[in-house]
């Protein structure tokens, strides 16, 4: 079964979440380049990451489906999307 236009404003919020999630995990321990990690925040962080990636593939694949089941532009359905979820998270985090 689809998802409603609704579910999918709602999966796009969970998403962004996620990737603030990362975002602030990334602030608060510095570039992995820059700084050594410890075992426990490496992992942390690549479970956020990977948490993000496999939300946001989740997203995309449901507005894709949505948007051929309703006949209309994938783009359109998702600029719609994202325009109800909020700001993304690089808009948010400051």
């Amino acid at each position: 079964m689809a998802d409603t236009f609704e579910e999918l404003v709602a999966k796009q919020r969970t998403a962004y979440e996620a990737h603030r999630r990362v975002l602030q995990l990334r602030d608060a321990y510095g570039a992995p380049t820059a700084e050594q990690w410890t075992q426990q925040q490496s992992d942390t962080y690549e479970t956020a990451w990977r948490a993000w990636r496999d939300l946001a593939r989740d997203v995309q694949a449901s507005v894709t489906e949505y948007a051929k089941d309703e006949g209309r532009s994938r783009n359109d359905v998702e600029a719609d999307v994202k325009q109800l979820a909020g700001p993304e998270p690089e808009e948010a985090i400051e």
